[in-house]
This record gives C-alpha cells, sequence and structure tokens, in this order.
C-alpha cells in the first residue's frame, strides 16, 4: 500500500512540477514575443506597404496577437520539454526557476507594466484604435516596457539579490 502511495504521490509532484513550468513558460512567451512583435511588425509594415498603411491600430494588434502567439508557443514547448524529462530533473528546475530573484523581479515589473498600459494607453489613444486593441495592445506594449525596466536596472546597477538555493534532491522515490 505503501509503495502504490509513493508512486502516486511522486506522479502528483511531477504533474504540479509540469503544471508549474507550463505557466512559467507561457509567461516568458508572452513577455518575450511582446518585445518583438511590434518592432518586427512595424519594421515589416514599413518596408512592405509604406507608411500610408501604418496604423497604431495594426500595431497594437499584432502586439497582442504576438503575445497571445507567445503564450500557446511558450506553453507547449515548456510543457513538451518537461513532460518527457525525468520527474527529477523537472523538480530541480522548478526550484531554480523558484529561488530565481532575476525571473521573479522580471516578472513583476512586467505585470505592473502591463496593467499600467492596459489603462494608460485607452486613455491616451482613444480615438485612434479599437477599444479591444487598445487594451490588450496596451497591456502587451507595458510588458514589454517592464521587461525592460527590469534589463535597465539590472545594466545600471540594481541587480535583484542571489538567493541561496535548498539541496535539491537527486531523486524523490528509490525503486
Amino acid at each position: 500500500m505503501s509503495d502504490n502511495f509513493a508512486v502516486s504521490a511522486t506522479a502528483q509532484a511531477h504533474a504540479a512540477d509540469i503544471e508549474f513550468m507550463v505557466r512559467r513558460g507561457m509567461a516568458k512567451g508572452y513577455q518575450v514575443m511582446s518585445l518583438l512583435a511590434p518592432p518586427l511588425y512595424a519594421t515589416f509594415a514599413l518596408s512592405r506597404y509604406g507608411r500610408a498603411q501604418f496604423s497604431i491600430n495594426r500595431l497594437l494588434r499584432a502586439t497582442w496577437v504576438g503575445g497571445s502567439a507567445g503564450i500557446v508557443g511558450g506553453g507547449a514547448f515548456e510543457y513538451v520539454r518537461s513532460a518527457y524529462s525525468k520527474a527529477d530533473h523537472v523538480r530541480a528546475r522548478r526550484i531554480r526557476a523558484a529561488y530565481d530573484t532575476s525571473s521573479i523581479r522580471a516578472d513583476d515589473h512586467s505585470t505592473i507594466g502591463g496593467i499600467l498600459f492596459a489603462v494608460l494607453t485607452p486613455a491616451i489613444l482613444w480615438k485612434r484604435a479599437s477599444t479591444v486593441n487598445l487594451i490588450l495592445g496596451g497591456a502587451g506594449i507595458g510588458s514589454a516596457v517592464g521587461l525592460l525596466a527590469h534589463h535597465g536596472r539590472t545594466v545600471t546597477g540594481d541587480p535583484p539579490p542571489i538567493v541561496q538555493l535548498p539541496d535539491i534532491p537527486t531523486s524523490t522515490v528509490s525503486a
């Protein structure tokens, strides 16, 4: 009975680790694609169609669509990576991710920027784009600005503190 419980507990812990890593991959995918989508779209649209076809509405739409693609891509990549890895390797990666203060600070800055710009962008650009594109695109641009603020703080001499990792067990169940 106890062997079955240990195997079940290990499977549940592995599933929880996979879920954590997939959520983290989705967040990182959104941040990166929200950072890359606006300049890529602007470059593409201006070089292909010229200034006459470039608009704020299309730029904001490209930002949130790119962020959505980042969510899907980041989550799928992390699921495949974690689901087909050994449980102890996924557990070690989760513990490292949970104690990575730089990543946590980047997530915090990105969230704050996303919320702030989701409110400010419609207030500033009210007549220039549709409401959905203003809110979602503003959140994407804010997420990118928050990510850039995190990296700017790190470069200018305000790095996040380094936390000592606890001992990571190599195996949770002995066979």
